[in-house]
């Protein structure tokens, strides 16, 4: 039986939200300064293009943030084990967190 994970198109909305962000603070920061490594061709720049996502790679991003949300309770539960306490509380998010992100 295959495990819940993040809805693609869930994933995919948050992905946009984010590169529609990061293009609108570029364009606000001067667009005109783009990096050599940037220019595709002749009038057509990276940022003219549309960003997108393929399918197999939303089912790999669903998958990672499951797998970091499911570590990251389990350890932050262990601590709270440890000092006895029935419930997760954000202080126990916060001591995993740095290792949690160094093993990722």
């Amino acid at each position: 039986m295959e495990e819940e994970t993040f809805d693609p198109d869930l994933i995919h909305a948050i992905f946009k939200q984010i590169w529609t962000r990061r293009s609108l603070e570029r364009e606000r920061n001067g667009g005109t300064d783009i990096m050599e490594s940037e220019q595709i061709g002749a009038g057509t720049s990276k940022k003219n293009r549309p960003t997108s996502a393929n399918t197999n790679a939303l089912k790999l991003s669903c998958e990672l943030l499951r797998v970091f949300v499911t570590e990251a309770v389990q350890r932050a539960a262990a601590i709270a084990e440890a000092e006895g306490v029935s419930k997760i509380e954000a202080t126990h998010l916060e001591r995993i967190l740095p290792q949690l992100l160094l093993d990722f």
